[in-house]
This record gives C-alpha cells, structure tokens and sequence, in this order.
C-alpha cells in the first residue's frame, strides 16, 4: 500500500469550503476532462452510502488519445454510448463529519485499493479566515500489490503519485477559481432552467452553478425523465413545452442543437438548423408568454463564431472581428443568424438576451480537440495550412462566459465567447505539439478534411479563417481563466 498526500491552503472560510464539496456540481468540476467523465454524481451528495461513477481514460497522452478517437467514432456512428475506450471507477461514501471531513473509496474499478480522505481544518494564519484541505490517498495498484518485486513495485507507486501530483494540481486549479468565481459573483440563489444540460458545456455549467447554490432545472426530451421539480419535459420538434412549468424561473440557457462536425448532407444542415431555430423559438415564446407577469427574467443563448462566415476578412491587416461585423453568407452563418433572430419574441416582451457567439472550445471531450488528439499522439499531427485565423477558447471560460452573461445583469446582445489571444493554424499545431511532447511538423493535407467532411464541410469548418475579438466581454467585466493557448491546453491535456 502506498499513500499520497496532497495540501491546500484557501482564503476562503471552512465553512464555505465544505458547503461547496457538499453542493451537485463539485465532482464534475473536480474531474479533470483527460481522466474521462462522470457518469453518475454521488446519488446523496456527501452522505454514508452515496455513490458515483466515473468512467476512467487511461493514463498518458496515448490513453487521452484513444478516448476521444473512440467518443469520435461512436458519435460519427450514430452509437448511443461510449466504446470501451474507459473502465467504470464505481465510488462509495464510507464516512462523514459534516464541516471537518469525509472519505470515498473504490468499490469497483482499475486499481486493487483506493482510499481517498478528505480533511478540512481551519486556517488561522491570515488577516481572514481561511482553510487548510489536506487529501491523504491509500493505493494500491493492481498486480503490482502482490508482485514480489519490490523495485517494480516502487518505480510504479512514483510514477502513478506523478500522475496523482497532477490530477490533485488540476483540482487545486478549479477549486480556487470557482471559489473565486462564486465570491465575484455572490446573489441570491437563482432558479435556472438549462437546455442541453447533458453536453459538454452543458454538464460543466451546470456544474459551476449549482456550487453556487443555484437550483439547476434540466429540460428533457423523456417524459420517464421528467419530475416537474429538477427536470421539465420539452419536445422542440413537435413544439411541445408548457410555460407554466418555467414561471419561477430567473433564466434560462438554451445549449441544445445538433452536432457539428460531420458531412453537411442535406439531412444534417435540416438537423442542424431545425434543431438550433425550433428549439430557441419555443422557449423564446414560452419566456414572452411568462413575462406578463412583470418579473425579470434572462435567456442566454448559444450561438457560434460561424455567424461572420467562414472566409469574412478581405483586407491586410486582418482586423479582428466584433459583434458589429455583419454576418457572413454562408451555410454556418445563416444557420447563427436565424438562431439568433429566433430569440426575437423574448427580447420584444422585455427579456433580456445574450447570444453567446462560441469560438473553437479546446477540451478533449469534444470539438477540434478531441478530432486532432489521436495523430498528435501518433507523431503525425501537424498544421492545416499556415496563416488561417483560430479563435479559440478553454473549456471553463466559455463556461465562465455562460455563467457571467447570466449574473451580469447590463450585458444583452450578442458577445463573442473567445480567448483575447486568438492563434493563427501553424501556431495552433506548433503549441499542440509543445505540450504533448510530439512532432508537429506534417502539414495536413487538403484533400484530407474534403474526404471526412465533404467539400463544403471542409470550406466552412476545417478551412475557415475568423480572427474573433474579446473586447466585449472583457469590457462587461469577465476576466479569463487562460487567456493564453499554451496554458489552456495544458491545463485540459494534463501536461500543467
């Protein structure tokens, strides 16, 4: 058995510490994307008996790698589920001391033994209170723990605490910023319903707000999953939706549409319009018919970079575009201006709306990401050309972002979701590689994206070249959590 030991100190009060790890959200905030995802969160928060599950990458830049080629399959496959790529880490709550400690173990999963005890301690040592976190963790690792080699045994325990040195850094990373967050950001709890809550972005918003005390309410697409409480059913398709159900709402995020990322037939750009307008009318109109009774509410709504089109600068210097700019006239564009025109009937009945035009998010659970992570880790990645324009942005700020155009009551319209330092691709594949500790000098070739994505696909998605500016929601008060490429794939990828 070995153990590994891990120390925070937060200037935060015990008190509040505690509350936020005893609050839905605290786990999938915890969970670092390169690890896998979280399947279930514990069923009775901290309590005795509570259980989660995790389903488990494996380790190293290869096992990151090979989760998201996997997830890519099985979504460009039309599977419902993951592929075998992670193994279920099915976890137990085994005791409680409400304020001071608790402990989780594995019941099932990877390693022979894994014990993890968290500690909370106040800390007397500043001008405020503050808090000491100490994580103490028993391991053991499979067949190792009965290996008679201890030398073996020994290199293993080092490399595997390497790894923990890392994952407890990550949460480290998370904890002091959404701690931070929730302090800038301090209100009354809200009532916050959230469509497309099961996405990437969606989980991880979800998440960053109910450990604020929010009440989070999912909207659904199965009756069977439906409560009236926490989860509401909805069918856009069909217009299905009963405003009644949304009266004590504050806000509502609508996340929900199609996947983009595959060949644009002429079903997928229906699927992919349809999905996005439908929706956002019928909660648009649901928010007008609820504002007759006078009470202030929000809707934040998705929209994307793709609005100004996929080729919009037509001068040297490229001048980053702002939310003045005016759309572009390509397929990606139509579909962001009719979704945000979609909006139309909220924002005459008084609602505010925010639509939060989303650049190349950069997680390995999804997007541009996860699709180049498998040729990186093979040595073999390398640019797509070399001066196209990349707006990007992490995973938590764009989260962030969602959160910020909710609780930020003076910000309406739409607000470009990027990082103030966009990248053009020969830098982008340069800083790829920097951080997975591999070549990235093969340029892609151009017939490459046309054979997966079909020639307009291609134009419009592997081709396109914005250069987006941040002035907007920096200038609303938003302050990025990685401003800069290097750290922010660093920080997704495990590589800190």
């Amino acid at each position: 058995m070995a153990i590994f030991e891990y120390t925070t100190k937060l200037p935060y009060p015990r008190e509040k510490v505690f509350a936020w790890f005893s609050r839905p959200g605290a786990l999938p905030r915890l969970w670092a994307p390169y690890l896998g995802t979280v399947s279930q969160e514990p069923d009775m928060g901290l309590a005795v008996g509570s259980r989660a599950v995790l389903d488990v990458a494996a380790p190293g830049t290869m096992g990151t790698a090979l989760a998201a080629a996997t997830d890519l399959g099985a979504r460009t496959l039309g599977l419902p589920a993951r592929i075998g790529a992670r193994i279920p880490w099915r976890a137990k709550h085994i005791s409680l001391n409400p304020g001071h400690d608790f402990t989780d173990i594995m019941e099932s999963g990877p390693l022979a033994r894994w014990e993890h005890q968290h500690f909370f301690a106040d800390d007397d040592h500043h001008t405020r209170p503050g808090t000491v976190m100490r994580d103490v963790v028993e391991f053991e690792l499979p067949v190792l723990s009965r290996s008679p080699f201890n030398r073996a045994r020994a290199l293993a325990e080092k490399a595997f605490m390497r790894e923990l040195n890392q994952v407890f850094r990550y949460r480290e990373r998370m904890l002091r910023a959404d701690l931070a967050f929730h302090e800038n950001y301090a209100s009354e709890p809200l009532v916050i319903a959230v469509a497309g809550a099961s996405g990437v972005i969606g989980t991880q918003l979800c998440a960053l707000l109910g450990g604020g005390g929010h009440r989070i309410i999912k909207l659904v697409r199965h009756r069977s999953e439906a409560n009236g409480h926490d989860a509401v059913f909805w069918d856009p398709e069909r217009g299905v939706l009963d405003p009644e159900q949304l009266r004590d709402v504050d806000a509502v995020v609508n996340l929900a549409g199609h996947t983009i990322g595959g060949r644009f037939t002429a079903d997928t750009k229906e699927k992919i319009l349809s999905s996005r307008v439908l929706g956002t009318e019928l909660l648009a109109g649901a928010l007008a018919t609820l504002a007759a009774d006078g009470k202030q509410r929000s809707y934040i709504v998705a929209s994307g970079i793709g609005i100004y089109g996929a080729a919009p600068h037509t001068g040297i210097p490229v001048l980053p575009l702002d939310e003045d700019t005016a759309p572009g006239t390509d397929f990606l564009a139509e579909v962001c201006t009719a979704w945000e025109q979609a909006c139309a009937p909220a924002a005459a009945a008084g609602v505010r709306v925010v639509n939060v035009r989303t650049g190349l998010v950069q997680t390995p659970a999804g997007g541009i990401l996860a699709q180049m992570l498998p040729l990186y880790a093979l040595g073999l990645g390398g640019p797509l050309g070399t001066a196209a324009w990349q707006s990007w942005i992490g995973l938590d700020d764009v989260v962030g972002i969602y959160a910020h155009a909710l609780l930020t009551e003076s910000l309406a319209g739409p607000v470009n979701a990027v990082a103030p330092y966009p990248v053009q691709s020969e830098e982008y594949a340069r800083t790829l590689g920097k951080v997975l500790r591999r070549p990235a000098r093969i340029p892609v070739p151009g017939f490459a994206p046309k054979l997966l994505l079909g020639s307009q696909g291609a134009a419009e998605l592997a081709f396109s070249d914005q250069r987006v500016a941040s002035t907007k929601i920096e200038a609303s008060g938003y302050g990025f959590r990685q401003p800069e490429l290097e750290s922010a794939l660093r920080h997704v990828l495990g590589h800190s």
